[in-house]
């Protein structure tokens, strides 16, 4: 590996305990495994004291760098000073060797990571291009229509302001990764497909892992032990289709499994998220719902923000069936966990989520309409064989999704470009 001695990991945060944050915490793990020593860099003030806590992962020993700002508004903006950290980091670690990064704001460093002779290794959640340049409309990988992207910034003002974003994203995102990175990686095949649509070439494949403290269930607790319970567990946003699910398909499943009841669990750490949860609340008392915000009361549809660990698995481990409601979600880490309590799964047919963690139907069920997916959980909820063959699936898919596994893989792709 000659003489490279660190390897830096920039990302715009590392203060909230999402999928992308977590993938970047793996890899610092990996690049220690391969004698490397990872520095943590920031535009956002750098915390990583919770990492244990949400992942089971300590980076309390990794050099870090921030820029000291606060994720606060317009921090849509601060994405672009992503390369003032890089440049911070390069001054203090002059024999960084190796960068990895998933965000793709580092346009105004490529000449001196070229200069520096630095390996760099791009990790794509999903190709940022398909969001906003509608040529890849006619490529059918233009997804700036896609809820999440409407439902936050469609109406005013937030469409001035992203509007503006747009506007200075060429001075700051690389253009081809292709064309700059030694290895280029993303968490599924679904978005492998998106990524040679837009870059002409198409990713290595690294499924993103299970935290090591999710445990993978090997003895599920079975169908007779659990109740007529669906659990949902995301971000409180439009893409989550929460408010779909309690609008159409929940008052549907009623009438095929009269005692069915729906348990949602999210995070609500935006401005927008708090919205979403509002608005989801009412339709849920709209349509006659009895509502609560809470688990221990008597109701039909559970809305929980912000809920431990250990309430979640409680409720999980009660269940019958756990739901997903997004189309196109690139990965889908929520999925892979209830999989690994042995709870079968239940998926739109597109992105990620339906090629990558269920295998197109070989480990957990899809649909396309609300019809399919009223049936497919009714299906589970009644038919005892149907849950024990998707239970035991779902533990098969997870085991191959542990931090070893992933530790393993994404070793061998880096070893090949050091």
């Amino acid at each position: 590996m000659g003489m490279v001695q660190r390897v830096l990991i920039p990302r715009f945060y590392w203060i909230r305990a999402t999928g992308g944050v977590f993938v970047c915490a793996a890899m610092a793990k990996v690049f220690d495994s391969l004698g490397l020593e990872p520095v943590l860099a920031s535009v956002i003030k750098l915390d990583v004291s919770r990492y244990l806590e949400w992942f089971g992962v300590d980076l309390s020993k990794y050099s870090r760098i921030d820029l000291g700002l606060e994720l606060k508004a317009f921090s849509l903006y601060l994405r672009f000073l992503l390369f003032l950290a890089i440049r911070k980091a390069f001054r203090k670690y002059p024999d960084i060797g190796v960068i990895f990064t998933d965000d793709p704001m580092y346009k105004r460093v490529v000449d001196e990571v070229k200069r520096r002779s630095i390996k760099l290794i791009e990790y794509i959640h999903f190709p940022a291009e398909a969001t906003f340049r509608r040529e890849f409309l006619d490529a059918g990988v233009f997804y700036g229509d896609a809820s999440y992207i409407v439902g936050r910034y469609g109406r005013f003002p937030y469409n001035i302001y992203y509007g503006l974003y747009l506007k200075l994203v060429p001075f700051f995102m690389r253009d081809n990764p292709f064309d700059v990175a030694q290895l280029v990686l993303t968490n599924s095949r679904w978005t492998a497909r998106v990524a040679k649509a837009v870059y002409g070439e198409e990713p290595e494949v690294l499924n993103p892992p299970i935290a090591p403290n999710v445990e993978v269930v090997e003895d599920p607790k079975p169908f007779e032990s659990r109740g007529n319970i669906v659990v949902m567990v995301g971000r409180f946003t439009e893409e989550k289709r929460y408010h779909w699910v309690i609008q159409e398909l929940f008052p549907k499943l009623r009438k095929v499994v009269g005692d069915a009841k729906l348990f949602i669990f999210g995070s609500t750490g935006a401005k927008t998220a708090e919205e979403y949860y509002t608005k989801v609340f009412e339709i849920a008392r709209m349509q006659g719902l009895r509502v609560s915000d809470t688990i221990d009361r008597d109701a039909d549809v559970y809305l929980v923000k912000n809920a431990p660990r250990n309430v979640i698995n409680d409720v999980v481990d009660r269940a019958k069936v756990f739901l997903h409601a997004t189309i196109n979600e690139h990965w889908g880490i929520a999925v892979a966990e209830a999989m690994a309590r042995g709870l079968p799964v239940v998926v739109h047919r597109s992105g990620g989520t339906w090629s990558d963690l269920v295998y197109e139907g070989s480990y957990g069920l899809g649909y396309t309409s609300v019809d399919e997916a009223v049936e497919a959980i009714a299906k589970l909820m009644t038919d005892s064989a149907t849950w024990r063959l998707y239970s035991q699936k779902a533990v098969e898919r997870a085991k191959e999704l542990t931090f070893g596994r992933f530790v393993e893989k994404a070793a061998s792709l880096i070893k090949k470009i050091l």
